[in-house]
């Protein structure tokens, strides 16, 4: 999850891509705060729901007492988390202390490990979904009000972790420069695009580049099982000459320096946000390779603040919470359900690119197999 300055994006240390559905030193240190659920002094600290610990306004009550949330790992920028933090310690009065907004998945799991019960540990946890399926024995258990009505891929059955957010590989293009912005992925081969043509990061580091790979393999005879394709057709697109070698962010946009960027959806809607009154940035999700990622929440199960840290996750998966990943361009997990009973907001649903087709995921198996291929093959086939 390392970002760029300008425009933040998710890093692979393996490989951080899969879900399901519709859409340093490891050495633990133990010393104890005041508030450490490793005490056992809060009861919070075994509830698996806001009922079992004695009812919502229980938990509000136990959180205001605590009086702070450790967060880590989220850049304001990034899916609107700005807006979430300020909404959820305005409503409350807890104050949010957020650590490393720049750290990566594995930097968050370092932390947990490395922080023990201190009271500087991370309450919550936002993750790739292969850190979230590979750390279960960190977390706390924990079913939110919600809980039914997201679904059962997109959760541990007990609520070690839940899927929150995430989006489609999608095309960005700033249809100034390119006359005809490309929709599809076999499109960025074509000659008029040559040297226009960026990925967000190297795909043997970050997320969205990976899965932006493994797109282009499902877009030229590929499989969940088989992401060689998709380096082939990088590299022919690299050799073409239409593959930058450039780091995409805001600024690289906004100058033209990077015409073409391959992104998740909620990223390069947001630079249609942000540009829209220099130039249109268009979005397309391309239907020939359709990719989705969610993210993952989890309690740390040495939480500090272990009420704080479920009253956050009970607001993450309100209507609330999820209409504001909504309004940062993400897919909320709960949209599904929301749409249906009328509270997902119809402007910012409006507001996403349209997805055709049903995206397909790949297992933690596949993932951790086409992270070796991508890793072992990659700078041969750009070079």
């Amino acid at each position: 999850m390392i970002r760029s300055p300008h425009r933040s994006r998710r890093v692979l240390v393996t490989a951080a891509v899969g879900a399901v559905v519709a859409l340093g030193a490891v050495g633990c240190v133990s010393s104890a705060g005041s508030s450490s659920s490793a005490s056992g002094g809060n009861a919070w600290a075994t509830a698996t729901s806001a009922e079992g610990g004695g009812g919502m306004d229980a938990l509000v009550a136990a959180a205001k007492a605590e009086g702070t949330l450790n967060v880590i790992a989220l850049p304001p920028d990034w899916a609107n988390y700005g807006n979430i933090i300020k909404a959820f310690s305005d409503k409350y009065g807890i104050k949010v202390d957020s650590a490393n907004p720049d750290g990566s998945s594995q930097d968050e799991i370092n932390a947990v490990k490395q922080l023990g019960t201190q009271d500087r540990a991370p309450d919550v946890l936002d993750l790739g979904q292969s850190f979230a399926l590979g750390n279960v024995d960190l977390y706390a258990p924990y079913k939110v009000a919600t809980f039914d009505s997201i679904p059962a891929a997109n959760k541990d059955a007990n609520g070690a972790w839940v899927n929150d957010y995430g989006g489609y590989i999608s095309i960005g293009c700033n249809s100034t420069l390119v006359p005809v912005c490309p929709t599809t992925l076999k499109d960025l081969a074509k000659p008029e695009y040559a040297g226009k043509v960026a990925l967000n990061g190297d795909p043997t580091q970050a997320a969205s580049a990976f899965a932006s790979v493994w797109a282009g393999a499902l877009a030229n005879g590929g499989s969940l099982d088989d992401i060689t394709p998709g380096v082939t057709f990088w590299g022919s697109v690299a050799k073409s000459g239409n593959l930058l070698k450039v780091d995409p962010n805001s600024a690289t946009i906004q100058s033209g320096q990077t015409p073409i960027v391959l992104d998740w959806d909620y990223l390069n809607v947001a630079e249609t946000e942000k540009n829209k009154a220099s130039f249109d940035w268009k979005v397309a999700v391309p239907t020939d390779g359709l990719f989705a990622q969610y993210y993952a929440q989890a309690i740390n199960k040495n939480a500090p603040h272990p009420a704080a840290a479920r009253l956050w996750q009970e607001f993450l998966y309100s209507d609330e919470g999820q209409n504001l990943w909504l309004a940062g361009k993400a897919r909320p997990i709960r949209l599904e359900a929301m749409s249906a009973g009328g509270t997902a907001d119809k402007a910012l649903l409006a507001a996403l690119p349209p997805v055709t087709g049903e995206a397909r995921f790949p297992t933690q198996a596949q993932t951790d197999a086409a992270n070796k291929v991508v890793a072992q093959n990659w700078a041969t086939a750009t070079s």
